[in-house]
């Protein structure tokens, strides 16, 4: 049927009542945010701080060494960065919370913050919700 137009058929189709007539709840329930805006930020901060394979790896670096703290002249090699560039990397480690510094003469000291790994693991665990919990993994 070139350059004609076919006869189109139409069907009304009745109108649903919008989901707060109905009781409030959408076709699948409330969506409740298992984390509110203030711990969405820290988790994110400590994130975006572990989304660094250098930091990770210093931070790996600082939990396994020995008496539980690593001097900031001992991470550098490891790394194969300089002290400028390592300094810069623990920084953001711990203003993200995950290290502490302890200025000790020349040489700064970094340690872990206790609890902090776990509590990110369990921030990590929250944003699952029960799935996590269960084993259940979310549906893709």
């Amino acid at each position: 049927m070139r350059g004609k137009m076919a006869r189109m058929t139409t069907t009304d189709l009745p109108l649903l009542a919008p989901a707060a007539a109905v009781g409030g709840a959408g076709c699948c329930g409330p969506v409740v945010a298992p984390v509110d805006a203030a711990d969405a930020r820290d988790l994110a901060r400590t994130f975006k701080a572990l989304g660094d394979p250098t930091r990770v790896q210093l931070l790996s670096i600082v939990a396994a060494a020995g008496g539980g703290e690593a001097c900031v002249c001992d991470l550098t090699e490891p790394v194969g960065l300089a002290q400028p560039t390592v300094s810069h990397h623990l920084k953001i480690l711990v203003d993200a919370g995950l290290l502490v510094r302890e200025q000790r003469g020349r040489w700064a000291y970094y340690s872990l913050v206790p609890g902090a790994l776990g509590a990110t693991a369990a921030g990590l665990v929250g944003l699952a919700g029960d799935r996590a919990a269960d084993g259940r993994t979310p549906a893709r």
